[in-house]
Parts: C-alpha cells; structure tokens; sequence
C-alpha cells in the first residue's frame, strides 16, 4: 500500500517531502548526540526518566534540549515548568522554548491552546505533525538532544527512529514486571530493525526506599532488571527507587528531582546513568 501511495504522488507532493526531508537534516546538523528515551509500555515512568536525564546532561555542563514527541499526551513542558510558555517564530522557523536553567524544549503541548484539548489524529497526521515540528525547529549548538517518545511502537516512535540521521542510542525503560519486561522486547525488536545498535535500558520502580530508614526493599526481585538486560544483550544503565518524591517533583513543584534535590539518591541514580550513557554512546 505504501508503494502505491508513493506512485500516486505528485511531482509537487514529491518535491515538498523531499524539501521537508532535507530541512529535518539541517534543523538537526546543529545537534551533536542522539538519544531516544522509548517505553514498551505506559506507566513506567518514561518522561520522568527523559527530563530528569535532559537535568543530569546539563548538570554535567551539556548544552541540552529535549524534544517531545508525544502527540497525545505531551507532558514535558509541565514537568519542566514551561507549560504557560509558546514557541517563538523567527522568519519560517520556530525557536524552541528554554527552562530557566537553559535546557531548549520543543513540544506538541506548545502548539495547541490548551491542555484540555484532544488530538484526534490518524497515523498519517501524526506523523506529518512530528516531521513538520522536527524540520521547522531551530536549535542551535546543542550537545545532547533527548527524544522523549510515547509508548509503544506506533507511529510517533517509527518515526523518530525512521527521521533522526545517526541516533546514537535508545534508552528503553521498564518496571521489573514481566508484563513490562514483554512490551520492552517488542520496542526492542523495533529498534533493531531500525538498524539502531546501541540500546540501553533502564530499570525504573526497581527498589523501595524507606523514606524514615533509607533501606532498599526489591520488591520484584534483586537485579530483575540487569539479568533481563543481559538475556537481551542490552547494556544496563542503571535502576531507579520507588520513591514518591521522583513523581511529585515532576508533577506537584513542576521541577525535576535531580534539579530539585540533586544530593538525594534518585537524583543521584540519574546522574550516575547519564554518565554511563556519556561513557557508552559518546564520542568525548
């Protein structure tokens, strides 16, 4: 079916998606590394592990920017505490949003006039929306961008990997349950025919920290998530706690916890994957 909708393309259809495509080559030129945040599955803590990662690269002195690819439910912005903000245009490119703390975002969430608003896309449209905002943003000098994608393997994520030259890694989330570990193997499977190579996972929930005593309770198992990352040739990057205060500075004070509270343990963890990221998939 595809062929034949690319056979019944006209000469001008076939022009301007050849444009789009080169203006997507240039508007990520400037982007220095690749790095897809993927999810077999919702729940597990996705976008909170892609903005507190966005936090730790900055931290780390990167020049950072995370683009939200989640047509549906685009939270990045709320987490980041920019949800009131709009992308600024400047001749025919949009300029991204910054965070106070200089991390440029790009989001459907910006683009729409409130958050109450649905969008009720078939495939071809989103995947239209997300080439159009990836091609028309301007980012500029940036040294890590972070793609944090919906769940899945639907449209937004195929084209993420499809449209983004040279990603240097895909970071997959899970919780160690087996009905999450299942959902990852088909993100993964995806990313591998997508020619990526290099994909790490990150094991989010692995462990409850007593907020009065500090001990860790596996509540699933110890090292769940590290034996599933060995079964599956994946690089482990790290687990993360059970811990109330991840969600909540996300989603109460609008702040990152490695931004918010960057001694305590979980901000601690991030930091610690990101600079097993830095080691795996960059060329420093």
């Amino acid at each position: 079916m595809a062929h034949e909708h690319g056979a019944n393309l006209s000469e001008e259809d076939k022009k301007a998606i050849m444009e789009q495509n080169i203006n997507i080559t240039r508007s990520l030129s400037n982007i220095k590394y690749k790095i897809a945040v993927m999810s077999g599955k919702g729940g597990v803590g996705k976008s909170t592990v892609a903005v507190n990662l966005a936090e730790a690269f900055n931290a780390m002195g990167f020049k950072t920017a995370l683009f939200d690819v989640d047509i549906h439910g685009p939270n990045v912005p709320k987490m980041l505490g920019v949800e009131d903000k709009k992308l600024d245009v400047k001749g025919n490119k949009l300029i991204p949003v910054t965070t106070d703390n200089g991390i440029d975002v790009a989001s459907m969430a910006f683009l729409i006039d409130s958050n109450a608003s649905p969008i009720i896309w078939r495939g071809p449209q989103k995947t239209g929306a997300i080439k159009q905002l990836i091609s028309d943003v301007a980012w500029s000098n940036i040294d890590v961008m972070i793609f944090d994608n919906p769940p899945g393997t639907g449209d937004e994520p195929l084209t993420v990997l499809q449209m983004i030259p040279n990603l240097d890694a895909a970071v997959m989330v899970t919780t160690p349950s087996s009905v999450s570990e299942e959902d990852v193997l088909k993100c993964v499977s995806m990313t591998r025919m997508m020619h990526v190579e290099n994909i790490g996972l990150v094991e989010n929930m692995a462990y409850f920290e007593c907020p009065d005593c500090g001990k860790k309770v596996n509540l699933f198992g110890e090292q769940k998530g590290a034996k599933f990352a060995e079964a599956m040739d994946l690089d482990f990057l790290g687990e993360l706690p059970f811990r109330s205060a991840v969600s909540e500075a996300a989603d109460i004070d609008e702040t990152p916890i490695v931004k918010s509270d960057p001694e305590c343990e979980a901000a601690q963890e991030f930091m610690k994957i990101a600079q097993e990221i830095k080691e795996k998939y960059m060329d420093e």
